[in-house]
């Protein structure tokens, strides 16, 4: 009832306050002396006091007349305003951004604190993608800006790490990160993997030649190589390339389908070709690379391939 109180009787109670003031006008026209209009008019001036002694509108069928057109017309009047207005925004000029309330982020918060993600102290995003309310659904990326040692680590990252909610990939540079919660993933049954670029004794490894399954692998494999080894340099003469590539191609072949199953690795790869390096200062019975059916050797002195 209040809401409909609010929406549809407030608003029109300056209507009905008009209505009353034009049957008041209407009152004293009708007992103003004379018979026709400009003498009432005239003769309004004496009776338009007399008129507003009371409080009750004007019940005389011209009062009622006078008060329901004046109304009318004053609705009628507004409304042609407010259709025809500008839609200006007064006093935001310079924006409605305002901080949010507990109120405001509730909807997007799960009822249990281990499934959100925790924006600060007081607030947190659900990690729902699904919740009951579809329209609550939010996008759960978020970039976090700091100068260094404004706390992005210890103050957000950390404290999503201890959630435990799902899994994660985390760019540790310095280390701190793995030290502080590496052994409470564990606990939590978590599977830690670590790929350490500078100290590779504390690093797991990655054999690209263990994925080759196919010749075609094999192409892509050395295609990729190629490209990501060659530099910013210029591009030489395109049959150096070519060359290399059948090059490469026929040793990871070999070492992927002949060679033992401890040798398939880019180690064996790298060691095949400085055997294959040849200095116009060496004697032609250095070290040189021969390949034959019962594996490869880097000390036989030959030119064979």
């Amino acid at each position: 009832m209040s809401d409909k109180i609010r929406k549809y009787v407030l608003p029109n109670l300056p209507y009905l306050f008009v209505f009353w003031f034009f049957s008041k006008i209407g009152t004293a026209y009708r007992t103003a002396p004379g018979t026709d209009f400009g003498t009432k008019l005239m003769g309004m001036l004496d009776t338009f006091p007399k008129a507003f002694e009371t409080y009750w509108p004007g019940l005389g069928g011209i009062d009622l007349l006078v008060g329901l057109a004046g109304a009318a017309g004053m609705y009628l009047l507004i409304q042609s305003k407010i259709r025809k207005a500008k839609k200006f925004r007064r006093d935001a000029e310079y924006g409605t951004a305002r901080f949010g309330t507990k109120e405001d982020i509730k909807p997007f918060v799960d009822p249990k604190f281990q499934n959100n993600v925790i924006l600060t102290g007081t607030e947190f995003l659900t990690m729902n993608t699904r919740p009951k309310v579809p329209a609550n659904a939010r996008n759960l990326n978020a970039c976090v800006i700091g100068s260094s040692g404004s706390g992005k680590t210890r103050f957000w990252l950390t404290p999503q790490l201890l959630q435990a909610h799902s899994s994660y990939v985390v760019v540790d540079p310095k280390g701190g990160t793995l030290d502080q919660c590496g052994r409470f993933l564990q606990r939590e049954k978590y599977r830690v993997r670590v790929f350490n670029s500078i100290d590779f004794s504390k690093s797991m490894h990655y054999n690209p030649l263990a994925y080759i399954k196919t010749e075609s692998d094999v192409l892509k494999f050395v295609t990729a190589l190629i490209a990501n080894t060659k530099g910013d340099g210029k591009e030489g003469d395109e049959f150096w390339t070519k060359a290399e590539t059948l090059l490469y191609c026929a040793l990871v072949a070999y070492i992927v389908f002949e060679g033992p199953e401890e040798e398939r690795n880019m180690n064996t790869l790298v060691e095949m070709i400085n055997s294959m390096e040849v200095r116009e200062d060496d004697e032609p019975s250095k070290m040189r690379l021969t390949i034959c059916s019962m594996g490869w050797n880097a000390a036989v002195p030959s030119t064979s391939l």
